[in-house]
């Protein structure tokens, strides 16, 4: 058996086709364009990828991207001072600063700083407890790309025994409260997990997410499973490239799973999509307006 493979790519294009729609909906029944800011600190060429991937998208998507890149010296004080311009500025709905930020910043005061209302990356602690306690919030990104992806394939998550392999803020947790917010049964487990390997394999759905390049076996995969593989890390190459790798030996499991997302192209390309989402839900609430259709889900893909 080999697994169904689950394109992020198309499935992100399909995200984004539905975004684009209620932005154009928004334009046209309230006059409001979706504000994002990005954020850069320093030159680190991931980061400006990154960055330069969403200014692209949301301006793609017919929204408005206000672009601040800030030299590495940037102090503490002064990005916190620019954010609580942003926070201030009515035309700016989500706001995104990139992290990793230079040592001598705080990333937890920036991210406390950023208004909860346009928290678009979902880190702030009220946004967080929000998720939690099962109330609304806008959701980190990547996790919510994980469940959108998850139920694509399988459809209602009820029942499905769920294992996180990975306990960050960013997707781990994150991604454990939504499985239970899908009435999934969720063990979290992490690389200092006892018997990491048969927690693994008691799985229907598993989400990689541990950060250590092929760490998760095609053994550790019970058959027929879900893989989400939120992992990208970098491994040397003879010619010193270097190639990106998940946290899952991805040849082995598709022996073994019934679907399993690549690495890359697997996950990376919901997270943007999400982002573009949690924009537009942004504008949205700010402006007390419910009568937009906000993407929930993947749209059907469309027949040929």
């Amino acid at each position: 058996m080999t697994a169904y493979v689950i394109d992020g790519k198309e499935a992100s294009a399909r995200l984004k086709d539905g975004v684009a729609k209620a932005v154009a909906q928004l334009k046209e029944k309230h006059g409001i364009e979706p504000g994002l800011a990005t954020v850069l600190v320093g030159e680190d060429p991931a980061s400006q990828v990154y960055v330069r991937n969403k200014q692209k998208t949301a301006v793609a998507l017919g929204m408005k991207s206000f672009q601040h890149d800030l030299p590495a010296t940037t102090s503490e004080e002064d990005l916190l001072a620019l954010v609580r311009k942003l926070n201030a500025a009515p035309e700016v709905h989500g706001i995104l600063v990139q992290l990793p930020v230079p040592k001598h910043i705080d990333a937890f005061k920036v991210i406390t700083t950023t208004a909860v209302a346009k928290d678009v990356d979902g880190l702030h602690p009220e946004s967080a407890g929000r998720l939690v306690a099962g109330g609304d919030a806008l959701v980190s990104c990547t996790p919510m790309g994980c469940i959108m992806l998850a139920k694509d394939v399988l459809g209602d998550l009820t029942g499905k025994h769920a294992v996180v392999v990975g306990r960050s803020n960013l997707v781990g947790k994150p991604v454990a409260h939504l499985l239970l917010n899908e009435n999934c049964t969720v063990t979290i487990a992490h690389s200092r997990t006892r018997d990491l390997a048969a927690i693994c394999r008691s799985a229907d759905i598993l989400v990689a997410a541990v950060g250590r390049p092929e760490m998760i076996r095609g053994d550790w995969i019970k058959p027929g499973a879900c893989v989400i593989d939120v992992g990208i890390n970098r491994v040397p190459t003879p010619d010193g490239k270097g190639r990106l790798v998940g946290d899952v030996n991805y040849a082995e499991a598709s022996q073994v799973a019934a679907a399993i997302t690549p690495v890359p192209g697997g996950v990376g390309p919901m997270t943007i999509a999400c982002l573009m989402v949690n924009t537009l839900k942004a504008a949205c609430a700010q402006n007390g307006i419910t009568d937009v259709e906000i993407p929930q889900k993947l749209p059907a893909k469309t027949a040929v």
